[in-house]
């Protein structure tokens, strides 16, 4: 399993001790607002569970997310394969923070960890991101990370219920744009 270091960040397995955490981020309506709905204690729990797996297997996923100097747990971020019934295919980057974290600039550093890891350590051709049209926080995220929209990718999330969250954003970016980026 691939752990990730940032100046700040450290991107790891998953611990028994993030459950309590990862379950109250995951209560918080603000931390899910773009999402349709709170996850339970049990949700929470499955989807760790399956983070942990992945990167057993993998030795890479949706990676625990932790701030160096104080040890504290804040969220996570990563890599993933795009769901199967998604109307594109490929790999995904994607994060969630507690609200305690917000602002800080952690999920674009941790994401340029994991764009760095995609592209030198897994030689992919592209990685994706993907939030809700009404997401503009993660939008930005992606624009800070060189990642690109071309409004023609939009796509109903066929996950989501029609309303306000159905509408989704498809950002992009190359290994030739990000290698390109990180030489400036």
């Amino acid at each position: 399993m691939s752990e990730l270091r940032t100046e700040r960040l450290l991107l790891r397995e998953w611990r028994e001790s993030d459950l309590g955490p990862w379950t109250a981020m995951n209560a918080d309506p603000e931390v899910r607002a773009h999402f349709p709905e709170v996850l339970t204690p049990e949700q929470s729990a499955a989807s760790v569970a399956g983070f942990q797996a992945d990167l057993t297997h993998r030795g890479w996923g949706w990676w625990a997310l932790e701030v160096r100097a104080t040890g504290e747990f804040i969220g996570f971020t990563g890599l993933d394969p795009v769901d199967e019934h998604m109307p594109f295919t490929g790999v995904e980057a994607g994060w969630r923070l507690a609200r305690s974290a917000w602002g800080n600039g952690y999920a674009t550093e941790a994401g340029e960890a994991a764009l760095s890891f995609g592209f030198t350590t897994l030689g992919l051709p592209e990685i994706l991101a993907v939030t809700m049209a009404t997401n503009l926080p993660s939008q930005a995220v992606m624009r800070r990370l060189g990642m690109t929209r071309d409004p023609a990718d939009d796509f109903d999330d066929p996950d989501v219920s029609d309303g306000p969250l159905r509408r989704s954003v498809l950002y992009r970016i190359s290994a030739g744009a990000w290698r390109a980026a990180e030489r400036e």
